[in-house]
């Protein structure tokens, strides 16, 4: 198996060169985008982005038929990509050689959040907690100017540390059944008037 040191050339390249760009003014805000749906029957959510889909599903205590991660198992998992990537980027950045890395993201879910009788518990994931495996001949006050700058600059990692202002609202679109009522009822009372 070969080690990631090949690879972090590789992004190093790539992460100045979008430096560059930005520099430049070539590159600034992007917007990002995600669209879930819930199929009939299974209730299972599939995530859409880009060209890329990721099935999300519940327990079968849940109602569900454990076909993907729940979301707050997916959270965890995004976090660990994230930090693993922001890793990789510093690394190449700062030329810190590293031949493996690992990240293993942890949390408690409480189901009796939701429930009357424990009004005090938290509804979202908590306790969630990190730690990072790396393999590295790179010396210890390396790696910690490492872990300094990816706590920085980690895009997950911040935004679950930091309060988020998110706005949202509900769409709400009748069913075509519902639609179709009243203008059938219309056009019935047009025919009776014409028959008339």
């Amino acid at each position: 198996m070969t080690d990631l040191n090949d690879y972090l050339a590789e992004k190093r390249g790539a992460v100045l060169t979008r430096k560059a760009r930005i520099d430049k003014g070539e590159l600034g805000p992007q917007p990002l985008a995600a669209r879930v749906s819930a199929e009939g029957r299974s209730g299972i959510r599939r995530i859409r982005i880009r060209d890329f889909q990721v099935v999300t599903d519940s327990p079968p205590d849940f109602a569900g038929y454990d076909l993907g991660p729940s979301s707050p198992e997916l959270q965890l998992g995004v976090l660990g990509s994230c930090l693993t990537h922001s890793y990789l980027i510093q690394a190449a950045l700062q030329k810190v050689p590293i031949e493996s890395l690992e990240v293993e993201v942890s949390g408690t879910i409480d189901a009796r959040a939701s429930h009357p009788d424990h009004p005090h518990l938290p509804v979202h994931p908590h306790d969630i907690a990190y730690v990072v495996h790396i393999v590295s001949p790179a010396s210890a006050k390396a790696i910690a100017e490492l872990e300094e700058a990816v706590e920085r600059f980690c895009p997950i990692l911040n935004l679950l540390r930091k309060p988020q202002a998110i706005s949202g609202g509900v769409n709400l679109v009748k069913p075509r059944a519902e639609k179709a009522k009243p203008a059938e009822g219309a056009a019935a009372a047009g025919r009776r008037a014409k028959a008339a």
